[in-house]
């Protein structure tokens, strides 16, 4: 329900918390607004999203030339940064402006190129 903007659900749900927990100390701790407290936070956090949204990306190197490839986290298949270290052989292959990363559990990492240096 919460794939906004590449953020997944407990990053955002974590943000929220924050945030209604910081408008019930502004408020004087006034009891009894929690729900009201967590929908403006809500409403906040959502605005917020919209307006800076986060993007994911992986850097390669391939033969000299350095690509940049943005992926939807919501089609990573799993997908967490750090299944790679610097200067780890990745099997890729290209395709248009599509760069598909082996992943080390066999399954392809779909990337849009948005960079290409070299």
């Amino acid at each position: 329900m919460w794939q906004i903007f590449g953020k997944n659900s407990e990053q955002v749900q974590e943000a929220i918390r924050r945030r209604a927990a910081e408008l019930f100390e502004r408020s004087g701790r006034l009891v009894g607004h929690d729900g009201e407290n967590w929908l403006q936070a809500e409403a906040e956090i959502v605005r917020e999203l919209s307006i800076h949204p986060v993007r994911r990306a992986v850097v390669v190197n391939v033969q000299g030339v350095v690509y940049t490839g943005e992926y939807e986290p919501t089609s990573a298949q799993g997908y967490t940064p750090g299944e790679w270290t610097p200067g780890d052989p990745i099997p890729i292959r290209l395709c248009g402006d599509k760069l598909y990363l082996r992943r080390p559990n066999g399954r392809e990492l779909q990337t849009t190129i948005v960079k290409r240096i070299g």
